[in-house]
């Protein structure tokens, strides 16, 4: 095998829904950021301890808990960056306030549990791309499941939780916004 300087060809921007089973789709919005805008500087490490942003749902027939994620498909990895995995949030439950994780006692409705991101911590954790490395999407995806509580081990990381979420998940609602570090 000879080693050259050959570039890997361009590959179009990550899409993280594409490995996803189709569901059907509910609006998720933010009063702290326009869909595709800039994240309030309040959401990102670059504010010390960031603010998870507020966000704002309809209720989901069927609905038994949501889980809610925030996930950076820019980061330098080959398999991105999760920020904040919840789930067992109850089917009462339309909107998380802002700063609800902030991982403190009482911020999240029980019997909602947080999972430890990539940061290693079980709660939000802030929009932080290495400097220089361009603007990233920060996906804040809420999964309406027919399930009151996911059951999911402790210990499991985001992504052994979203994909136990599966046979349970019966529709999703998304909105993002940007970062970026000069």
């Amino acid at each position: 095998m000879t080693l050259t300087d050959a570039p890997i060809p361009p590959q179009p921007l990550p899409d993280p829904f594409a490995p996803l089973d189709e569901l059907p789709s509910f609006e998720v919005r933010s009063p702290d950021f326009e869909l595709e805008g800039p994240l309030p500087v309040s959401a990102t490490e670059s504010a010390g301890r960031a603010r998870s942003p507020r966000l704002e749902w309809e209720a989901v027939p069927g609905a038994e808990s949501y889980m809610v994620t925030c996930f950076d498909p820019d980061a330098p990895t080959m398999a991105g960056f999760w920020h904040w995995c919840v789930t067992d949030i109850p089917a009462s439950t339309t909107s998380l306030e802002a700063d609800a994780g902030s991982g403190e006692p009482g911020a999240l409705p029980t019997p909602a549990k947080a999972y430890a991101g990539d940061s290693g911590l079980a709660r939000y954790y802030g929009a932080a791309p290495p400097a220089g490395h361009g603007p990233h999407r920060y996906y804040f995806t809420v999964t309406a499941l027919a399930a009151a509580e996911l059951g999911a081990p402790e210990g499991s990381t985001p992504t052994r939780v979203q994909f136990l979420s599966r046979p349970h998940a019966l529709a999703r609602g998304t909105t993002w916004g940007s970062h970026e570090n000069s």
